[in-house]
């Protein structure tokens, strides 16, 4: 038995005066209850209670101790009840990043939802697409597509995103629809620069294996506005999430090519 569980039982023992009704309150053995007394009375060098057949009471130590036992017992419910409150009602700043689209489409418009679950949270929100070093930038989660880089963050994966592969319908007029990937391979693209400044490739599915595909390009962009925009403008081929384009879409602006079902970890 540790020294906490020791004092609760001698203060159970004084307020009951009784080794037997501690004992049954606390389901333990007589003879366990005794012996807890008895060590503990041993470690403290003094007698703690006065026992008589039908009755107990604490010896002038004895008193002083329960007093002692009461106070520290008292406290260490209240810390326990403190972090309790703070684990349910969480408070506080919290610093993200989100990728701009995503937190326009997904997270923003469920802010007022957030704030009425967790009125104490205060959210400083930045949105960008670039590499965020947590530790040193002091930020506590960012939101991303892809894989994880560094193998030694936290990550979690929180939802698959459906990717769409399309060009306007500018671009597929003057330059034709690619029915294969090699033909594929022969057009132009709005190359999207990741955050080591190198285009990413295009991906795609092929009897269930990803295979990587560089197009060349008139322009680059590092802003997913500006990637959609370009494609817009007649400038080549883009592979988003199918909801940042759904709109042009169903307008007819922007045509996709190879309907397969290709997916990014969000």
């Amino acid at each position: 038995m540790d020294r906490l569980d020791a004092m609760h039982l001698f203060v159970r023992i004084v307020d009951l005066a009784s080794f037997t009704k501690a004992a049954d309150e606390l389901q333990l053995p007589r003879a366990s209850v005794s012996l807890a007394v008895q060590q503990l009375e041993a470690r403290l060098g003094v007698r703690l209670l006065q026992r008589t057949t039908r009755h107990v009471s604490p010896t002038v130590d004895g008193q002083a101790y329960y007093l002692r036992c009461q106070q520290i017992l008292q406290d260490v419910d209240e810390a326990e009840g403190a972090f309790g409150k703070s684990t349910r009602m969480p408070h506080g700043k919290i610093r993200v990043n989100l990728q701009g689209t995503q937190a326009l489409h997904f997270i923003l418009p469920r802010l007022g939802e957030f704030h009425s679950r967790y009125p104490d949270i205060e959210l400083e929100i930045g949105l960008g697409d670039r590499f965020i070093d947590l530790v040193r930038e002091g930020i506590d989660c960012v939101l991303r597509s892809g894989e994880p880089k560094d193998s030694s963050l936290v990550g979690r994966r929180v939802a698959l995103l459906a990717q769409v592969t399309c060009a306007s319908q500018d671009y597929l007029h003057r330059r034709g629809q690619p029915r294969t990937l090699e033909q594929f391979k022969t057009h132009d693209a709005v190359n999207y620069l990741g955050a080591n400044g190198r285009s990413l490739p295009f991906e795609f599915l092929v009897q269930g294996q990803k295979l990587a595909v560089q197009l060349r390009g008139p322009v680059s962009v590092s802003s997913a506005y500006a990637y959609t925009a370009c494609c817009l403008a007649g400038m080549g081929f883009i592979q988003v999430p199918r909801y940042h384009v759904q709109a042009h879409l169903r307008s007819g602006e922007l045509r996709e090519v190879f309907p397969e079902n290709l997916f990014k970890v969000f």
